[in-house]
C-alpha cells in the first residue's frame, strides 16, 4: 500500500512550500470587511500571525452571510435534548436574531471588543448563542465545562478576568439535575477578579433564578429580562489575529492553561476543514456529540458548521441511558444526521451495553455517510465493531485542544484514502508532522520517537496561551528548536500514515526497552471478552515498570478472572513479546474518566503505586475512582 499520489498529495505540498498562496486561496471561502494580501506573518518566529493585515467577524461569516445569500429559512440548529424529550429548531434567520439581540446584552452590560466573558452552561441553545453574540461585538468567550466544581471556576475566571459571567439555573444528568447558581456563587467569592455582571438562563427543569442568588461582587441579571429591552447589536469588525476565545486545556493543574484561538486563521481552518476532511456543506446535516466546553465542541458543534451554512446538532443526553443504547441511532434518524462525530469512548459505551447492536435494528440510520472519532485512541477492535455494525467508514483522526483542528485525517473531501486500523492517516495539509529521538533527529519509518509538528502551526492553531507567553514557549516550543511538542509519541509507517501510541509519559521503560501501553491496549482490547481497557505502566522491583492492565467486560459475558488473565496474557506474550512482561489484568467494573472521554491514566497508576494524588477537576464521576483505589486495596489487603 502506498499513499495515494493524487489531490491529498498536491493539496499538502503546496502547504508546505507555497503556504502564502495556499491559506490565501483558502481564505476566498469566507467573508472579509479587509480581505487579506498576506498569509503568514513570521516576523515575531517561533510565533506566528496569520493574515495580519486583514479585518473580519466570525459571527457574520457563521450566520449573516448566508441570511444574506437567502439561506435564512435553512436550519441552522438542532438542539436535541434526550433529558427533556424536546426538540428544538432555529434557521439561520432565527439564530442570527437571538444572537444579536444577546449581543445587544452583553453591549449593554458594558461589554466592548476585546473584553472576556465566561460562558459556564449546559448542552443549551443559549450556550452557543452566547458564544457567537461575544464573537458579534469583538468579545473574547472563555467556555467552561458547565458543573465544573467552584474551585476550578473560579481559577479560570483569575486567570481571563472576564466582566461578564453568563450561565444557567442548571445542567441535567440521567439521575440527577446541577445546580449552577450555587456554583457561580462560590467561584465568585473565591475569586479575586470577579466580573461585575451575571446573567443567568432560567430552565423549568432545574429551579433557580437571578432573583434567588446574591453575592460575590456581582450583580445578578436574567437573561429573559434583560432580553426585553435589548437591542440587536450589529457586528464589529476586529483584526483577523485579534483573540476569539480562550479555552483551558482540561486536567490542568495549578493555575489553568488558556489557549487563546484567533479569529482569521480560526474561521478559514474551520472552513477548509469541514469541506475537506469531513466532506460537509451547506445542505448536510451535521451532528458532533460533544459538549461545548470542549474543543471540538467549539470547533464541531458551533463554529465549523455554521461557517460553511450546515445543520448543527447540539444534543443533550448520553450514548447509553437517555434512554437506552439506541440513542444515537435515533438522533441520526430524526434529524437524517450525514456524518457524526464522536469519541471512541461513547462507541465502547454502546457497544459494552448492546454488543449486537440490536438497538440498531429499531432505526433507519441510512442518512449516515461516515462516523469520526477522536479524543481517545481509537483501538482496532472498536473500529471493526462499528464499521461492521455501521456498514460506513468509520474514520479516526487525531488533534488536540491547542491545534483546534486535525494534525492527521483521512480527508474525505479531498481524497479518501485506505483506512489502516490504528492510524489517523497522513498529516492534514499545513501540519509537517516529524517523528524525532530524544535529540531532535529524525527517525526512520516504523521507529517509534516522540510527535511533533515544524514550525509554523497552520492558521486556526494556538497563538499562545492567555497572558502567558514563557509558559507558551516553555511548553510546547523549547524541546526541539523549531517544532511545536505534541507531548505524544508514536511513528511513521513507511506509507507516510501515522501511528499515535498515547502521550509520552505512557511510554514505559521494561528492563531497558521502551514500550507504549497503547500497543498493549490494542492488544488487550481484541479480546472477545472485553468492553474497554486501559495499560498503566506500574513499579516493578527487578524491571523498573511493568504492564499491569484493567478491563471492563462485555455485558452479558462470563468468563473466570484467570482464565481471563492466563488468555490476554498469552495474547500479549504473543503479539508484543516476553519483554512486556504482562502478567497483571485486573477487572474493573468501569474505567476512569474525564467528562470528554479520556481515560485517567495518571491517575490510576498513581493510585496502584500509592502514590498521593489529586483528584482531577475533568473527572466524569469520582466514585469510579473511589470504587478502583478500594478494589485494588481490597486485592492487596491493605
Amino acid at each position: 500500500m502506498s499513499t495515494p499520489q493524487g489531490p491529498y498529495q498536491q493539496s499538502y505540498r503546496e502547504s508546505i512550500d507555497a503556504p502564502e498562496s495556499f491559506w490565501l486561496d483558502a481564505a476566498r471561502s469566507i467573508e472579509w470587511n479587509t480581505p487579506p494580501t498576506k498569509a503568514l506573518d513570521d516576523s515575531t518566529a517561533p510565533t506566528y500571525r496569520w493574515f495580519p493585515d486583514a479585518t473580519m467577524n466570525t459571527c457574520v461569516n457563521a450566520l449573516d452571510r448566508h441570511v444574506r445569500a437567502g439561506r435564512g429559512d435553512r436550519v441552522a440548529l438542532v438542539h436535541d435534548s434526550a433529558m427533556t424529550g424536546q426538540v428544538r429548531e432555529f434557521t439561520y434567520s432565527q439564530l442570527q436574531r437571538e444572537v444579536a439581540l444577546f449581543a445587544g446584552v452583553l453591549k449593554d452590560q458594558g461589554v466592548t471588543v476585546g473584553d472576556r466573558v465566561v460562558v459556564y452552561m449546559p448542552m443549551i441553545p443559549e450556550a452557543a448563542i452566547a458564544m457567537l453574540a461575544c464573537a458579534r461585538i469583538g468579545a473574547v468567550h472563555s467556555v467552561v465545562f458547565g458543573g465544573f466544581a467552584a474551585k476550578e471556576l473560579a481559577a479560570r475566571i483569575d486567570d481571563a478576568q472576564p466582566v461578564v459571567l453568563v450561565t444557567a439555573s442548571g445542567g441535567l444528568e440521567p439521575n440527577r439535575t446541577v445546580e449552577y447558581l450555587p456554583l457561580v456563587r462560590d467561584a465568585l467569592e473565591m475569586s479575586s477578579t470577579p466580573p461585575h455582571t451575571v446573567v443567568v438562563k432560567s430552565r423549568t427543569e432545574v429551579g433557580g433564578s437571578a432573583a434567588d442568588v446574591d453575592g460575590g461582587g456581582a450583580a445578578w441579571f436574567d437573561w429573559d429580562e434583560l432580553a426585553k429591552d435589548a437591542k440587536p447589536a450589529d457586528p464589529v469588525a476586529v483584526a483577523a489575529t485579534d483573540p476569539l476565545y480562550i479555552l483551558y486545556t482540561s486536567g490542568t493543574t495549578g493555575k489553568p492553561k488558556g489557549v487563546v484561538r484567533d479569529n482569521g486563521g480560526h474561521a478559514v481552518a474551520l472552513t477548509w476543514s469541514m469541506k475537506n476532511i469531513y466532506d460537509i456543506g451547506a445542505d448536510d446535516v451535521w451532528w458532533t456529540a460533544s459538549d461545548v466546553g470542549w474543543v471540538v465542541g467549539h470547533s464541531y458543534i458551533v463554529y465549523g458548521p455554521l461557517l460553511v451554512g450546515a445543520t448543527t446538532v447540539m444534543y443533550e443526553g448520553k450514548p447509553v441511558g437517555t434512554p437506552d443504547a439506541g440513542a444515537f441511532w435515533r438522533v441520526i434518524e430524526q434529524h437524517q444526521v450525514a456524518a457524526l462525530f464522536t469519541a471512541p469512548t461513547a462507541i465502547r459505551a454502546i457497544r459494552k451495553v448492546d454488543p449486537a447492536a440490536a438497538e440498531l435494528e429499531k432505526y433507519d440510520i441510512s442518512s449516515l455517510r461516515t462516523l469520526f472519532a477522536a479524543g481517545e485512541r481509537l483501538d482496532p477492535d472498536t473500529y471493526d465493531w462499528a464499521r461492521k455494525t455501521l456498514g460506513v467508514p468509520v474514520i479516526d483522526h487525531w488533534w488536540q485542544t491547542e491545534t483546534g483542528w486535525a494534525i492527521c485525517a483521512n480527508l474525505r473531501g479531498l481524497e479518501p484514502m485506505p483506512v489502516k486500523s490504528g492510524s489517523p492517516t497522513v498529516p492534514v495539509p499545513g501540519y509537517q508532522v516529524e517523528v524525532v529521538d530524544p535529540t531532535g533527529k529524525p527517525v526512520a519509518a516504523g521507529t517509534e520517537g516522540a510527535i511533533v509538528i515544524r514550525l509554523p502551526l497552520p492558521p486556526g492553531t494556538l497563538t499562545g496561551l492567555w497572558r502567558d507567553e514563557n509558559r507558551f514557549h516553555a511548553s510546547y516550543l523549547a524541546a526541539f528548536e523549531g517544532y511545536y511538542l505534541t507531548g505524544d509519541s508514536g511513528y511513521l509507517d513507511e506509507d507516510g500514515y501515522l501511528f499515535v501510541l498515547g502521550r509520552s509519559d505512557d511510554v514505559i521503560n521494561v528492563a531497558g526497552h521502551r514500550l507504549s501501553t497503547g500497543s498493549i491496549e490494542a492488544v488487550v482490547a481484541s479480546h472477545p471478552a472485553v468492553a474497554e481497557c486501559a495499560v498503566v505502566g506500574i513499579h516493578d522491583e527487578l524491571k523498573g515498570q511493568r504492564a499491569s492492565g484493567y478491563v471492563v467486560l462485555e455485558s452479558g459475558v462470563d468468563i473466570a478472572a484467570d482464565v481471563l488473565r492466563d488468555e490476554l496474557v498469552a495474547m500479549v506474550r504473543d503479539q508484543i513479546g516476553a519483554v512486556a512482561s504482562f502478567r497483571d489484568v485486573t477487572v474493573v467494573e468501569a474505567l476512569p474518566k474525564t467528562r470528554s472521554g479520556k481515560i485517567l491514566r495518571k491517575t490510576m497508576r498513581q493510585i496502584v503505586d500509592h502514590e498521593e494524588y489529586t483528584v482531577p477537576s475533568t473527572i466524569e464521576d469520582v466514585s469510579v475512582l473511589n470504587a478502583l483505589e478500594q478494589q485494588l486495596r481490597t486485592r492487596e489487603g491493605t
